[in-house]
């Protein structure tokens, strides 16, 4: 019997529909905005991603706050008092300290708890890229695998999982620093998309650039039709910041183009979209290279 847990945090963008498919515990990161701080909670109760890019157009800010081990400690305690182990698939550590909380959180309670096993897995990934890592993890938990089992899978495969991603308001990624203020300004006028991806250290870059927003979906598209590994037996993922329409486009370019087994839509949370703005949109998949 595998008594142990899959525990992830919001940036993994798992809804709550998903999140009770899977059984899977989710540490709710916070956000800042309107001088209220609030919590990422999967089924959103603090504040609806609606409502959420809808301050962000209006022109309200969000910033995101640092999660602490003591927050994974209050979520793991009562896990482990139970007799329960814990796999934890965190954050990319390239891009926040989610993850060095979770291993510092996870040190400290394995003192407490000598009896149990705590694993901490760097998934090098963000958003529903995270979140399908979750979800393959879960299914092998289903089908019976060991803790150290799922943990190797989830090690061994995590960087074949690509994140392509475009913005539509180059602006954001400005005020992150990822490009300058002339950049921005001529991009947006040119209707000029950026095309980012993850990279093997769990960092975002900026890679390429397409004239309008249906040319740079159908370059996301491109990107897994060249790299994609037995694409006939993925589930794969997309998230996206508002764009619904945008969303579904991608997801049935990659079951008729791509030839994806299945693909599951996730909104991007608060957390991810401080740092995208509305209009973001992303595809995630298994491939190679990253």
């Amino acid at each position: 019997m595998n008594e142990y847990i899959i525990v992830t945090d919001s940036s993994g963008d798992l809804g709550e529909e998903l999140v009770r498919e899977l059984d899977v515990s989710v540490l709710p990161l916070s956000f800042l905005i309107q001088g209220k701080t609030l919590r990422d909670y999967p089924d959103k109760r603090d504040m609806s991603p609606k409502e959420f890019y809808q301050l962000l157009r209006d022109g309200e800010m969000s910033t995101t706050n640092a999660v602490n081990m003591y927050q994974y400690e209050e979520l793991l305690t009562p896990v482990l008092e139970a007799g329960k182990d814990v796999l934890i698939l965190s954050f990319s550590s390239g891009l926040s300290a989610t993850c060095q909380a979770s291993r510092l959180a996870a040190d400290e309670l394995r003192e407490k708890f000598p009896e149990r096993k705590i694993q901490v897995v760097d998934t090098l990934c963000a958003s529903a890229g995270q979140g399908m890592l979750v979800w393959y993890a879960a299914q092998k938990r289903k089908a019976g695998e060991s803790l150290e089992a799922v943990r190797d899978w989830c090690e061994e495969n995590k960087m074949k999982v690509c994140h392509w991603v475009t913005v539509d308001d180059l602006m954001y990624l400005k005020r992150g620093g990822r490009i300058s203020a002339t950049t921005a300004l001529a991009g947006t006028l040119l209707q000029i998309k950026p095309i980012i991806h993850l990279d093997d250290e769990g960092k975002l870059n900026t890679v390429g650039k397409a004239r309008g927003r249906k040319a740079a979906l159908d370059l996301l598209i491109q990107k897994v039709a060249d790299t994609a590994i037995a694409p006939q037996d993925q589930t794969m993922f997309v998230s996206h910041s508002d764009c619904l329409e945008d969303a579904e486009y991608l997801a049935g370019q990659l079951k008729s183009k791509c030839g994806a087994k299945d693909v599951k839509l996730c909104d991007i949370g608060p957390v991810i979209g401080s740092h995208t703005g509305p209009g973001c949109a992303v595809v995630f998949f298994f491939g190679q290279p990253r």
